[in-house]
C-alpha cells in the first residue's frame, strides 16, 4: 500500500515538473519590437477628456468638452489638449469668433500642443516641448500661433513677445459640417503630417514635419 502511494506521489511530482518544464518563457523585446510598439501605440486619454469623432447622431451634450487628440507623425509623438464646444446652431465665424482677433481654438484654458521630439510646422522649427496653440481666423486667411505660455486661461495672458513662431493658412470650405471642434494629427509620407482644425464648414491644414 506505501509503495503504490509512493509511487503515485512520485509521478505527480514528475508531471508537475514536466508541464512547468514545458511552458514558454516569454522571450525579451528587441529594440526595433520596441520602436514598433511605439510607433502603433495608442496612448491613454487624460480622466476627464475625450477624443472628439465624427457625429453619427446628433449632439446633445452642453457645454465645451475637455478633449484630445493624438498622433505620431514619423517618430514625434504629438498631443493637443483643448475644449470642444459645439455649433448648437450659432452663426460661428465672424460672429461667435471673431474676425481678425486672437482666439484661444477652444474654450476655456488655452490649447496646449505637445512633441517629444523636434518638429517644422509650416517649415519652421519647433523644438520639443509644450506650448500654447492660438489661431487668429481671417475671412481669407488664418494665422497660426504657437506660443511659450500654454498654462493660461482663454488669452487672458497672451503676450506676443512669447510666441516660438507664426505661419498664415488658407482654410478650406467642407462639404460635411462638424459639430463639435475636433482637433486631427494624421501622418503622411517621408516624415510628413498635418493637423487639421475642424469646426462648422470650415478646416484648416496645418503643415507638420519631423
Amino acid at each position: 500500500m506505501i509503495s503504490k502511494i509512493s509511487n503515485s506521489f512520485l509521478a505527480l511530482v514528475l508531471c508537475g515538473t514536466l508541464s512547468f518544464c514545458n511552458q514558454q518563457v516569454p522571450e525579451q523585446e528587441t529594440p526595433a519590437a520596441q520602436s514598433t510598439e511605439h510607433a502603433n501605440h495608442t496612448p491613454k486619454v487624460s480622466e476627464g477628456a475625450v477624443v472628439i469623432q465624427e457625429q453619427a447622431e446628433p449632439d446633445t451634450l452642453k457645454g465645451s468638452l475637455k478633449a484630445e487628440a493624438h498622433g505620431m507623425i514619423d517618430d514625434a509623438h504629438l498631443t493637443i489638449n483643448y475644449h470642444s464646444p459645439a455649433v448648437r446652431g450659432r452663426n460661428i465665424w465672424g460672429g461667435l469668433v471673431a474676425y481678425d482677433q486672437v482666439w484661444v481654438t477652444g474654450a476655456h484654458s488655452a490649447t496646449s500642443l505637445t512633441t517629444d521630439k523636434d518638429i517644422t510646422i509650416g517649415g519652421k522649427q519647433l523644438p520639443a516641448g509644450k506650448y500654447a496653440l492660438f489661431t487668429i481666423p481671417g475671412k481669407d486667411e488664418w494665422t497660426i500661433i504657437i506660443n511659450k505660455n500654454w498654462e493660461q486661461h482663454l488669452v487672458d495672458d497672451y503676450s506676443e513677445k512669447e510666441d516660438v513662431l507664426r505661419i498664415t493658412i488658407k482654410p478650406e470650405i467642407t462639404a460635411q459640417p462638424q459639430e463639435r471642434l475636433r482637433y486631427e494629427i494624421a501622418a503622411e509620407a517621408d516624415g510628413k503630417g498635418v493637423i487639421n482644425i475642424s469646426w462648422d464648414k470650415l478646416k484648416v491644414t496645418v503643415p507638420v514635419a519631423v
